[in-house]
């Protein structure tokens, strides 16, 4: 027993490649898909922010 796989026919190999390429394909679509949204959420969050800071100048001219 030296631990060699039996030679079969190069199709499921091929098959079992293809899957796997695939599957990293698609595993590297969704982590960059997630650090995209990440990183929209991120820039919004000032945005949100500044609604305070606004209406607070605007209470401010209205008391002077």
């Amino acid at each position: 027993m030296t631990g060699e796989e039996i030679a079969g026919p190069a199709g499921p190999k091929v098959l079992r490649m293809l899957y796997f390429v695939g599957a990293g394909f698609l595993s590297v679509a969704a982590i960059n898909k997630w650090l995209e949204l990440e990183r929209k959420a991120l820039l919004q969050k000032p945005e949100e922010n500044q609604l305070p800071d606004n209406s607070a100048k605007a209470v401010q001219k209205a008391i002077d």
